[in-house]
């Protein structure tokens, strides 16, 4: 895999990621189980991917994490959106519907006919 590709598939996990904190904290579980909903279960991030991805998002200062108490009286961390990141989200939003519908467009037209 070249790193274009990777960047498109890291890229895109960050933005849904950054999507489900837009209602409010949630801990690495409650994300991983809202992305799975979100897309009818067609998208599973294992925690191998999630929380790398969780801690970049940090490091970049889009998402600020703090301890709680989770619903079943865990200690858990609990990741929220920051300006930085709800603005980021409002940013690339548009740019990766943009580029979902070109995806589709390319995948739906049939192919040219060799000559």
């Amino acid at each position: 895999m070249s790193s274009r590709e990777f960047n498109i598939l890291r890229e895109s996990l960050d933005l849904v990621i950054l999507k489900a904190l837009t209602a409010g904290p949630l801990h690495g579980y409650a994300i991983a189980e809202w992305i799975e909903n979100a897309t009818g279960d067609v998208l599973y991030v294992d925690e191998g991917t999630l929380y790398p991805a969780l801690h970049r998002l940090a490091r970049r200062k889009l998402v600020a994490a703090e301890w709680g108490i989770s619903d079943n009286n865990r200690r858990a961390k609990y990741y929220k959106l920051t300006p930085a990141g709800r603005a980021r989200l409002k940013q690339q939003e548009p740019a990766w519907h943009e580029f979902v519908g070109a995806l589709s467009r390319a995948l739906t037209t049939p192919a040219p006919e060799k000559t």
